[in-house]
């Protein structure tokens, strides 16, 4: 693992432009340290992990697990929004493209939505000047509908539900979208509004 960390470190160093001893200039060791690290010989100190992911212009993630995250969605579109779990605490998280995340020590893949089935179809009804949408969907503690998401063009609105409630919610009827609903035991879902 560590040989792998460190072609990394030596592959983001080269296409940065910089030296072993410019790189270790700007984190403050030696160029013998991050010789070191290139060949697999030893691992930076914690401590040097934000500053080197920022010299070498890459996240702490991506820097210790080699995979690059380019967001290509230079014009923010949030139809492009991708959605992020964590499957020990739940925590939500949503980006304009994609993005390298991570919560409670796991990085985060972004959800991949499938066509919503019949039991995990949203009914929406116009309100007013709202959209209430509201589902059957068990919502018992092992097995519910964790949040509902309607993304449109210039805008995310998203709610959050919790086992044994209702799920049901008011979204502003502003045009179209895709709403989602995220199941804790069958993943995320999309159907056009």
């Amino acid at each position: 693992m560590h040989r792998e960390i460190g072609d990394i470190i030596r592959k983001k160093r080269e296409e940065k432009g910089l030296t072993q001893a410019q790189l270790a200039q700007t984190l403050g060791v030696t160029a013998k340290a991050v010789s070191k690290w290139e060949t697999g010989a030893g691992l930076p100190d914690v401590a040097l992990f934000e500053p080197l992911a920022a010299a070498l212009a890459v996240s702490v993630t991506e820097l210790f697990s080699g995979d690059a995250v380019k967001n290509n969605n230079r014009a923010a579109n949030m139809l492009k929004t991708k959605f992020y779990v964590c499957p020990v605490c739940g925590n939500i998280v949503h980006s304009v493209g994609e993005i390298a995340v991570s919560c409670c020590g796991v990085t985060l893949p972004p959800l991949a939505a499938k066509e919503a089935d019949e039991a995990h179809a949203l009914s929406v009804t116009p309100v007013e000047d709202e959209w209430f949408v509201e589902s059957r969907h068990p919502m018992e503690k092992d097995h519910f509908l964790s949040f509902a998401a309607l993304v449109q063009s210039e805008r995310v609105t998203l709610v959050k539900w919790y086992p044994e409630g209702a799920a049901g919610a008011r979204f502003p009827r502003r045009g179209h979208g895709i709403l989602y609903a995220y199941c804790t035991k069958h993943g995320l879902m999309k159907q056009k509004l």
